[in-house]
């Protein structure tokens, strides 16, 4: 995983960190991986946020090889959001978790998994940003969490055609990629990925029609109250629009209302 790094010690601190994630325990930050561990937590502190090394790189060999361990079969698009407590942690704010399963205060990352019948694997990440953290009085969080410049609120689904490219530079193509509602009911997310020649199948919203791909729109020639007098006349009916009228008072001993009713043709 952690070959191409030049430096040995930058090996030895990937893999200690790369342990502190497998081993068990529910908390993953520094300090707890690092008392499991039995090393000092500064190791792992200096490795994350302060080394330099090449993250696309151990991203590609990392996809590479759980492409070959899982052989999937779709690549699933899908958010996932991390409950937090405070506001400090980058790209946290109150927006919809699936964890949840309600809207609270959370980080939500999108990724793409590789999945089959059996097992399923990450391939790559994104933290998305909401529009909050865009904002002016959001410098000073932006600047304590690093979050470079040019790093702006983009939708979940733009994210994902980001993950989707990156791995198709590095030879790797889904056989079919699946997303929720999100993405599915977006319709520049779907001319995107057949723009690209990806083959996908996605949710839809009750409200999302469907036409044949040589249908062509057509207006209908009348409109409104016209449009119900030509439908009714196809139908042999005839519409009275006369003014309404007070009715007759019933005549006493009488079984109906002693008039027939009459209609005549709209001049419409």
């Amino acid at each position: 995983m952690f070959a191409s790094f030049a430096r040995a010690d930058q090996r030895v601190k990937g893999c200690l960190y790369l342990r502190g994630l497998l081993l068990d325990g529910r908390r993953k930050s520094m300090q707890p991986m690092a008392g499991r561990l039995g090393v000092d937590h500064q190791q792992l502190q200096q490795f994350i946020p302060s080394s330099t090394w090449p993250v696309d790189t151990v991203r590609s060999r990392l996809a590479r090889r759980a492409v070959a361990v899982v052989r999937p079969r779709v690549w699933v698009i899908d958010d996932t959001g991390f409950p937090k407590y405070g506001k400090s942690s980058p790209g946290v704010a109150r927006q919809y978790s699936g964890t949840l399963g309600k809207v609270g205060n959370c980080q939500t990352a999108v990724s793409v998994h590789a999945a089959s019948d059996t097992a399923s694997c990450p391939l790559s990440w994104r933290l998305f940003l909401s529009p909050s953290w865009d904002e002016p009085d959001a410098a000073n969080r932006r600047a304590r969490c690093r979050i470079p410049a040019g790093e702006r609120h983009r939708p979940k689904w733009q994210l994902a055609l980001e993950m989707l490219d990156e791995l198709a530079a590095i030879g790797l193509r889904p056989a079919v990629v699946v997303a929720e509602t999100g993405c599915g009911a977006n319709a520049d997310f779907r001319a995107a990925l057949e723009g690209r020649g990806m083959a996908y199948v996605l949710q839809g919203k009750g409200e999302l029609t469907a036409h044949a791909e040589a249908a062509e729109p057509r207006q209908s020639p009348c409109g409104g109250l016209e449009d119900d007098s030509y439908q009714c006349e196809q139908l042999g009916l005839v519409i009275d629009d006369s003014p309404p009228t007070s009715p007759r008072p019933a005549t006493p001993g009488a079984t109906g209302s002693g008039s027939t009713p009459t209609t005549k043709r709209s001049s419409t």
